[in-house]
């Protein structure tokens, strides 16, 4: 388990908007390679892990607006919680993001690639977080969704 705090200089407003959307994860969460919307409360997620293919299915447990976002694992080869809170600071100019993460395997212990990556978890999201401040704060947050949206329309139309 995984628990990062973080202070973005953007409204709460703002700050839920970006991260509200599991799909935009892959933007700044460096272990997860790609996620889906099936519907809108469930999500597909893909990544790799020493060379194999991990992926799993999720539901928003819950979303309370400006306050709380989490998700569970309800189907898939590796289990995933989270859970983000958000807190204003400073009149709502600023706001602090309480980000927790966690991954398990189903089943026994985990192989050696799987269980590296599950023990660099705290590491990894510190730096995650600090890479979702920086595409905040410096407003290319929605740049970096459009720029993977023309290359995986470029992909399919190659």
């Amino acid at each position: 388990m995984a628990h990062e705090r973080i202070e973005v200089d953007l409204p709460l407003a703002k700050v839920y908007e970006l991260l509200c959307n599991p799909v935009h994860f892959p933007k700044f969460l460096h272990r997860i390679d790609r996620v889906d919307k099936v519907n809108s409360q469930t999500f597909n997620y893909v990544t790799e892990i020493g060379g194999e293919e991990f992926s799993w299915t999720t539901n928003i447990i819950d979303n309370l607006r400006n306050t709380r976002f989490a998700w569970i694992t309800i189907n898939g080869n590796l289990n995933q919680t989270g859970t983000i809170r958000f807190t204003p600071l400073d009149n709502g100019e600023r706001t602090r993001v309480d980000f927790s993460l966690d991954y398990r395997t189903f089943f026994g212990e985990a192989e050696e690639d799987l269980a590296n990556f599950i023990e660099g978890l705290p590491a990894q999201l510190a730096k995650d977080l600090e890479k979702f401040k920086e595409l905040a704060e410096t407003d290319t947050f929605k740049d970096e969704v459009i720029e993977e949206a023309a290359k995986a329309g470029s992909e399919v139309t190659a």
